[in-house]
């Protein structure tokens, strides 16, 4: 294991490197060579992501004192967020993300950007900040040690009352080398160990099992919440629409519990779900509502049939309000099913292929191992098969295209053992 002062040598060294070859590329991984129009409106759909979380303790119609962004790069999620605070800070290990996020942050008085030493928060006090918040950060750093110290020092920076949301790894551990790309995996059981250690209301574990697992936790406020209205079952609908029934398994058997009443400090380490007599998983509280519900999502157990089942919500292994119906229906066959195809490296080229290679996003296949890819009858070869979210199930497949095709528009066809999907028009770059 490095020591602290090798590690930020590591880091910084690589990242400077990569800030220097294309620092928009590398922090955000859709195009190379964007300008700055293009890579600052990448933030939209993060942003949406942030602010949803952010209800829990924005006032409405006004503005908090102050945020921090772990890994903040050229500071496009700075620019866009800046707007909820009267300051938002911003740290990175590289001096290269910071000199450049400083130069174009110039027009955003509240925005300052600061160099960090790569393994914690010092600099910044106790309690001096409403919001922490990283994205696609500490999937890049190689020790679990330092992920968990970040974390620490995050509750350590945050008032009584704030909120960190925050992105990791979650993939399954496959004894992979760790570096300053691919950094280290962290399982769902280790993050509700640190809330419990730390006595943070956990309030968010979703994307379980993939390479953006996203993460909410509060801290506890120095007062309680005062004596809430008695807790009930408003509604049960699927998590995935609005719709009052819900498969009994597959990808969408998820269901949004909507409650009133909740009591202030539940969290996903003191709710529990039953369904039938099967255990369900919480895996998301969400902030009141204006009608002062609460969303509290859990996913179904195995085993479980079409027809009306139980539906009963748990605070620390007991009853918290009278259980609820819910309908379940069988799942939908598995049908697989082409979601994207774009350039495998400038995502946001779409089928636009510069860069030699064709990234195929597939859904609810068996075998995704059996695709097979050829542009205008010839093979495409170097297939590499990449599960991105076993839910689904989705999985990202490379190709590189034939050699000698020529500039401009050609076919890509697409077969999955005894399926063929529709012919898909590319274009190859000159």
């Amino acid at each position: 294991m490095k020591t602290d002062a090798a590690l930020l040598e590591w880091m910084r060294r690589d990242w400077d490197q990569r800030a220097r070859q294309d620092a928009y590329y590398y922090a955000a991984f859709g195009r190379r060579g964007q300008d700055d129009a293009e890579f600052f409106a990448t933030a939209a759909p993060v942003v949406r992501n942030l602010e949803q979380e952010l209800r829990w303790i924005l006032p409405r119609g006004g503005r908090l004192d102050r945020a921090l962004e772990i890994g903040c790069g050229p500071g496009r999620l700075l620019r866009a967020l800046s707007r909820h605070f009267q300051e938002i800070h911003g740290v990175d290990v590289s001096e290269e993300m910071v000199r450049l996020a400083r130069a174009k942050l110039h027009d955003v008085a509240n925005a300052r950007v600061h160099l960090g030493n790569g393994t914690d928060l010092t600099g910044f006090a106790d309690a001096t900040f409403d919001f922490v918040y990283s994205y696609a950060v500490f999937q890049h750093i190689p020790s679990r040690e330092v992920v968990f110290r970040y974390l620490a020092e995050a509750v350590r920076v945050l008032k009584p009352g704030g909120l960190l949301r925050c992105q990791l790894n979650g993939l399954p551990e496959e004894a992979p080398a760790y570096d300053t790309w691919s950094g280290v995996r962290i399982r769902p059981e280790e993050i509700r160990e640190f809330a419990r250690t730390w006595s943070v209301r956990l309030l968010a574990l979703e994307g379980v099992m993939t390479q953006y697992m996203w993460v909410t936790a509060m801290k506890p406020p120095l007062t309680a919440g005062g004596r809430a209205a008695p807790c009930r079952i408003r509604r049960l609908t699927n998590a995935h629409s609005s719709e009052p029934v819900i498969p009994c398994r597959g990808r969408f058997a998820a269901l949004s519990a909507w409650v009133e009443g909740l009591p202030a400090d539940c969290d996903l380490l003191s709710l529990g779900a039953r369904i039938g007599t099967g255990a369900g998983t919480v895996y998301y509280v969400g902030p009141p509502e204006r009608d002062g519900l609460q969303q509290i999502n859990v996913t179904l157990p195995p085993g479980l049939r079409s027809g009306v089942e139980r539906f009963a919500l748990l605070r620390h292994g007991q009853l918290l309000c009278p259980a609820s119906i819910v309908r379940l229906l069988p799942p939908g066959p598995m049908v697989p099913r082409i979601v994207s195809v774009t350039d495998a490296v400038n995502l946001l080229a779409g089928p636009r292929i510069e860069s030699g290679y064709v990234k195929i996003t597939l859904e609810e296949a068996q075998d995704p191992d059996s695709l097979e890819a050829r542009v205008d009858g010839a093979l495409c070869s170097d297939k590499e098969v990449f599960c991105v979210d076993p839910g689904p199930p989705r999985h990202e497949i490379n190709f590189r295209l034939p050699r000698g095709l020529s500039p401009g528009r050609h076919c890509l066809e697409l077969r999955l053992g005894r399926r063929c999907f529709a012919p898909v028009t590319i274009e190859v770059a000159g």
